[in-house]
């Protein structure tokens, strides 16, 4: 490496994301066009992206190139129960509702629907035999366009004979909880289990983030219960962790927009982030 040349190349490259001449999102010269550009080594070029990569200017990912880091302002998922529609917070018409909150839009892909056996921690969590058929209704969620979460629910397989819909590949429009009220299972409580931890690869793919674990996920483990203590449903949900943000209520506590930052996450003390 050519001593400081690399931090050169850095800082004026650094300077071109700043002036916005290179956009957030958008994908740097390749390492062939930066060294014609730059008269410099592949191991220089190297030095100072990985450089722009220390500061959080960019991220590489594997076989596609170096982009410039977007700066996307986190949304606030409260996880306490609903009070009005008894449903989950980050599920349904309450998840949308937040994001439309925010001002952003929230859209889903095709539900993926089907049979599945149960793995170890769908059976612990559903208090079921491992190997047992469980019911899956999976989405990928977005928001303004970008991947935001993924979502997979589980419902034991007896649950079909009194509630069908949920092997129904389209949507249930009024929500699964609602549904399986109508039908006279309540949801009279849940426990969510929150972990996080480096992506798998099929995040790494769908979130678009480093392979590397610098981006982390937050999963969220959801275990329902019915009005009679049973185990109705587990959902899981993977989140970006930079780019969300989780509140727990608990108590007799005022609604109020002064209760969290809403700007993303940020401190308007120390322009720190807030953590999951």
């Amino acid at each position: 490496m050519a001593g400081p040349m690399y931090r050169e190349i850095a800082d004026h490259l650094s300077d071109r994301i700043s002036s916005g001449e290179l956009e957030q999102g958008s994908q740097l010269p390749t390492e062939d066009e930066l060294i014609e550009q730059y008269h410099a080594s592949r191991n220089t070029i190297r030095g100072a992206l990985r450089e722009l990569s220390g500061r959080g200017l960019v991220y590489t990912l594997h076989g596609k190139g170096t982009f410039v880091t977007e700066d996307v302002p986190s949304i606030v998922t409260t996880l306490t129960t609903d009070p009005e529609s008894g449903g989950g917070g980050g599920e349904g018409r309450v998840y949308t509702a937040e994001v439309a909150a925010s001002g952003r839009k929230a859209t889903t892909s095709a539900l993926a629907v089907g049979v599945q056996k149960a793995k170890s921690a769908v059976a612990d969590s559903l208090r079921i035999p491992e190997g047992s058929d469980v019911i899956f209704r999976h989405e990928k969620r977005f928001v303004d366009g970008r991947p935001w979460s993924l979502q997979t629910s589980f419902y034991p397989r007896s649950l079909a004979d009194r509630a069908p819909r949920l092997l129904a590949t389209d949507d249930i429009s009024e929500g699964a909880v609602t549904y399986l009220r109508s039908l006279g299972i309540k949801q009279a409580g849940y426990r969510d289990s929150i972990e996080v931890r480096k992506p798998d690869s099929i995040e790494t793919e769908f979130f678009g983030i480093p392979s590397d674990g610098r981006v982390e996920v937050t999963e969220i483990y959801r275990v329902a219960f019915d009005q009679h203590h049973n185990r109705v449903r587990m959902t899981i949900t993977v989140y970006r962790a930079d780019r969300n943000r989780f509140v727990i209520i608990v108590g007799e506590v005022p609604t109020s927009e002064g209760l969290l930052p809403m700007n993303g996450g940020k401190s308007d003390q120390d322009g720190s982030r807030g953590s999951a």
